[in-house]
């Protein structure tokens, strides 16, 4: 037996196929034998993926682009990966943007600022290949969907999916 409240979608028009094939990463390393590395280990998934050497250049990419996840280095120069954190967070038009920090810190207080900064989630370095995948792939998920749900609801103009 189900309850549902009148008007309410049911499960079966919440299955949602989500294909990452328009899912867009930004790749952010000041360090290029690090992103190439991220690059490679993506290349398993079929979203398109974008580099940014430093937190300024990545600032600029979000802001032209919009990606759906962002795997942020912490220790940059010009801008942190905490700062692009909260740029992105503090941000309404890019808040829902999932990021992965990724990071050779590995002290509380760094996982706690990052926190703090609103990241989604973390990856130590050195980058194991299947956790960078699976944590892309589901974020990547979560990410599309809400952006559906997002779009189903302004379409919808009562709040309520047909």
């Amino acid at each position: 037996m189900t309850h549902e409240t009148p008007n309410s979608p049911d499960a079966a028009s919440l299955d949602i196929e989500v294909a990452l094939d328009d899912a867009l990463v930004l790749l952010v390393d000041d360090n290029q034998q690090n992103l190439e590395l991220m690059q490679a280990y993506l290349d398993d998934l079929p979203c398109r993926t974008q580099t940014a050497m430093d937190g300024v250049e990545a600032m600029e990419r979000i802001a032209k682009d919009r990606p759906d996840l962002v795997l942020l280095d912490v220790m940059m120069p010009r801008m942190s990966g905490f700062e692009v954190c909260q740029k992105i967070k503090s941000n309404p038009e890019t808040r829902g943007t999932a990021i992965i920090m990724v990071t050779a810190l590995n002290e509380v207080p760094d996982y706690e600022r990052a926190v703090e900064s609103g990241t989604d989630d973390f990856l130590s370095k050195p980058v194991n290949k299947l956790e960078l995948v699976t944590r892309v792939r589901s974020l990547l998920r979560v990410s599309l969907l809400r952006r559906k749900l997002d779009e189903i609801m302004r379409t919808s103009g009562d709040g309520v999916a047909d």
